[in-house]
């Protein structure tokens, strides 16, 4: 689960957010944070006291024609994250190798057998390679910290303070989609279900409740330190506010092709605006820290990409066989995922080899697809933990569904105005205009389909539509029996 907030998109988010608002948005990352944990939680719940994934109960839940629409939402997050996750491989192969993107991108389609080898050795096995490859992220990024000059001030001011200028809402609206990916919600709850738990007595399944949620308390504890190393350590070093209100970061001139402006850092003499993404920034630490700079940064991104593409496996194969009831064996999960990914990736890789801007900016809207995704794990979520039916005693409490539903009606309205600015930025010609607003208006349809379920179910009122069977199975939960 550490892993799922760790991943390229993340880092993407993080270096992107430092250099260009430097501390300003870090209260975004906190409480983007602290919503995944409270999500993260009611997954796990889920999980714990229904013996079912998040997949399985909206299936139960839902019509058929609903069930599917979130499929597909969550298959196309899945494939835009694993794209990234490529992407990200890929680079880091670069860096260390000097592989081309694309070659390293078919590099990366095919290692992540490795970790499936792995699993098949046990899933504890599986369990202390992610811990290493943590360790190597944490130990990477904070090398690349430690040589920052951070402001512990201006830090704690951006954690404490929510300030935001009008520019930085694509950069709040990106950190949101990357810290919280809504397939993550599907897998948490699947993961829990590895864990052996007596779910007739309802004392054994509180304490599960409980462990697990300390475990992830612990896991987003560690991801979200890792992730103020980044943002602070772009911060530091190519922060310039004169280039940020265009979105831009202070850079060394040889280490990018295309520029702005001539800008004034303290670091080096000759710098200018320009973009920094996940490519540009090891050759621009490089200049700041030196060889072994580039290798840190090169290395933890080359272990985040590898680490993560487990995550997008694991929550295709439990998304699958949620909604589709297929039972997928994990290799051939792995080649549905990566021959879906694999084309963009690599289409990418050879459309921005020499325009390091583009691939920054593909990047920077794959996170905002994810944010835009959210809704369609976030709102069944929310729905059915707030129902006895499903979760008896340990249904959501009327503060913490408040709270949850708060959030997600902010993230709602946050991505309708994001969407708006961008089409209004983006697109001048009226066909262009006309096929957004059509596909805005097609994405709401969708969104509709369960905000009146989890409305009902936050404010009072129940829209039950379970077949007989499913029902009979909700009722046979010993759980509910013993309560």
């Amino acid at each position: 689960m550490s892993l799922a907030y760790l991943d390229p998109g993340n880092l993407e988010a993080d270096l992107q957010q430092g250099a260009y608002t430097n501390y300003t948005l870090l209260w975004v990352l906190f409480w983007a944070t602290a919503l995944g944990l409270l999500l993260q939680e009611m997954a796990a719940r889920l999980g714990v006291v229904t013996g079912k994934t998040l997949a399985e109960a909206a299936r139960a839940e839902y019509p058929l024609a609903t069930s599917y629409v979130l499929y597909a939402m969550m298959e196309l997050a899945i494939i835009g994250s694993d794209v990234q996750e490529v992407l990200g491989s890929a680079i880091g192969l670069n860096i260390l190798c000097g592989l081309e993107l694309w070659v390293g991108c078919l590099v990366t389609g095919l290692d992540t057998f490795t970790f499936l080898a792995v699993h098949h050795l046990g899933v504890r096995k599986l369990e202390a390679l992610v811990a290493a490859l943590i360790a190597t992220m944490a130990a990477c990024f904070f090398v690349n910290w430690g040589e920052a000059d951070t402001d512990g001030a201006a830090l704690a001011a951006g954690l404490a303070l929510p300030l935001m200028e009008s520019y930085m809402l694509t950069q709040a609206v990106g950190t949101i989609g990357a810290v919280v990916m809504p397939h993550n919600l599907y897998l948490h709850s699947g993961l829990v279900k590895s864990r052996d738990v007596d779910r007739s007595k309802v004392a054994k399944v509180r304490e599960a409740v409980f462990y697990n949620c300390l475990e992830s308390a612990l896991a987003l504890a560690v991801s979200f330190v890792i992730n103020v190393a980044v943002v602070a350590t772009f911060a530091d070093f190519f922060y310039d506010g004169a280039c940020a209100s265009d979105s831009l970061a202070c850079v060394p001139r040889e280490s990018v092709s295309d520029h702005e402006r001539p800008c004034r850092s303290r670091l080096f003499d000759d710098a200018v605006c320009a973009e920094i993404g996940l490519a540009v920034a090891a050759p621009a630490l490089r200049e700041v820290l030196g060889r072994f700079g580039r290798v840190a940064w090169g290395l933890g991104l080359l272990a985040a990409g590898q680490a993560s593409t487990m995550t997008a496996t694991f929550a295709g194969q439990f998304v699958m066989s949620g909604f589709l009831r297929l039972d997928v064996a994990p290799w051939k999960r792995v080649a549905i995922t990566r021959a879906a990914a694999l084309g963009p990736a690599v289409a990418v890789a050879l459309s921005t080899a020499e325009n390091a801007g583009l691939q920054n900016r593909i990047n920077e809207y794959l996170n905002i697809l994810q944010s835009v995704q959210l809704p369609f794990a976030m709102l069944p979520l929310l729905h059915l933990t707030n129902q006895k039916r499903w979760m008896g005693d340990f249904a959501n409490g009327g503060k913490l569904a408040y709270v949850a539903f708060a959030a997600a009606a902010l993230v709602l309205v946050v991505n309708v105005v994001l969407v708006v600015q961008f089409v209004v930025g983006h697109f001048d010609s009226p066909p262009a205009y006309a096929a957004s607003v059509l596909l805005g208006v097609l994405y709401l349809f969708a969104v509709s389909l369960t905000v009146p379920d989890a409305v009902a179910a936050v404010f009072g009122g129940r829209r039950a539509r379970a077949s007989v069977d499913e029902a009979a199975d909700d009722l046979a939960n010993p759980l509910l029996v013993a309560q």
